[in-house]
């Protein structure tokens, strides 16, 4: 829970420090400028809200690997969240509107994680999970956005490296294979996820898992 309140307000801080003509620029995510991928992110940050508030009773049916649907196919922008979330993104206007959004949504999102109990069970897609299960999978989730956020940013600073190293861990767990040693987690995460292209000796590297790339995580 406290790498997840780490990587949380990285990413927030990250958002924050964005110059005005940034959220223009395209993001990390395919279709998506920054400013589309930072509501995506208050988004997130209510559905933790939300499912912070649904108390479970039922035994924990997922936990951190198992709550992500994989598949090996990308997504093409169709999803009817996909497109509103461009369209809400556009509604904000001005980018201070979305700073402050996420600002105070994210705050309350990072309170409530930091009062819940690890152990108690809540209910989120139909599926129920511990708590720890699920603040854990965003782990994942924030370290992967924050890659998406400083896409075309290259002053802009890295995911904790902690972040960077968990979620690798998770992503290993979730294709059954580790990544080659010679890869950076911050590569190992960009390659596995379809984030960018593996060079040709890296493909080498990787040997039988390289056909098995990229995951797109859902």
């Amino acid at each position: 829970m406290d790498l997840f309140s780490r990587s949380w307000a990285a990413l927030r801080t990250a958002v924050a420090d964005l110059p005005d003509e940034a959220f223009a620029r395209p993001s990390g995510c395919t279709g998506w400028l920054v400013r589309d991928l930072v509501c995506h992110l208050v988004i997130d940050a209510q559905d933790v809200l939300i499912t912070l508030a649904t108390p479970a009773a039922a035994e924990p049916t997922r936990d951190a690997v198992t709550y992500w649907e994989v598949s090996t196919t990308p997504p093409t922008g169709d999803d009817p969240l996909d497109a509103l979330t461009v369209r809400l993104a556009a509604a904000y206007e001005e980018p201070w509107l979305l700073r402050f959004h996420l600002d105070d949504v994210g705050s309350a999102a990072g309170r409530a994680a930091a009062l819940a109990d690890p152990a108690a069970r809540v209910g989120t897609r139909d599926e129920v999970f511990t708590v720890d299960a699920y603040l854990t999978t965003y782990v994942l989730e924030w370290t992967l956005h924050h890659l998406d956020l400083i896409a075309h940013l290259p002053d802009a600073v890295d995911p904790p490296p902690e972040g960077l190293a968990r979620s690798r861990e998770l992503l290993e767990s979730i294709v059954e294979a580790a990544f080659p040693a010679s890869l950076s987690d911050r590569d190992a995460l960009l390659i596995g996820t379809g984030r960018r292209a593996p060079t040709a000796a890296e493909t080498a590297e990787l040997g039988t898992l390289a056909g098995r790339l990229p995951l797109f995580l859902g």
